[in-house]
């Protein structure tokens, strides 16, 4: 999977957002290809202050437009899709969070400071 909206933040930086409330979110969808289903996504890093409408909008029409062939199954993840685009999406902020910290756990920072 993809993690947008991190481009050009160091794990530090990442961190320190996450404590002021940033978070992961990912908001599934499925196309459907009349008997084959493909679940995918892609992990929006949310910053402090904003919102996850102008993410999860898009994932919600693509399910309405692209599942509606499987018909016995689909009306469900449809309904799937709103429930978590009204609850906001599904919050993977501790997942990579642990992943982060295991893969970079040290932060040296660049300085130019002169002594």
């Amino acid at each position: 999977m993809k993690t947008n909206n991190i481009e050009g933040l160091t794990p530090f930086e990442i961190n320190v957002l996450i404590q002021q409330g940033g978070k992961f979110i990912m908001f599934p969808f499925i196309i459907s290809k009349m008997v084959k289903k493909i679940k995918e996504s892609n992990i929006y890093f949310i910053r402090p202050n904003e919102g996850t409408f102008k993410y999860a909008w898009k994932h919600f029409f693509l399910n309405l437009s692209l599942s509606w062939r499987n018909f016995p199954y689909t009306p469900i993840d449809v309904l799937k899709s709103l429930f978590y685009l009204v609850k906001g999406g599904k919050d993977y902020t501790e997942t990579i969070l642990k992943d982060l910290n295991t893969n970079n756990s040290i932060y040296k920072p660049q300085s130019n400071l002169l002594y």
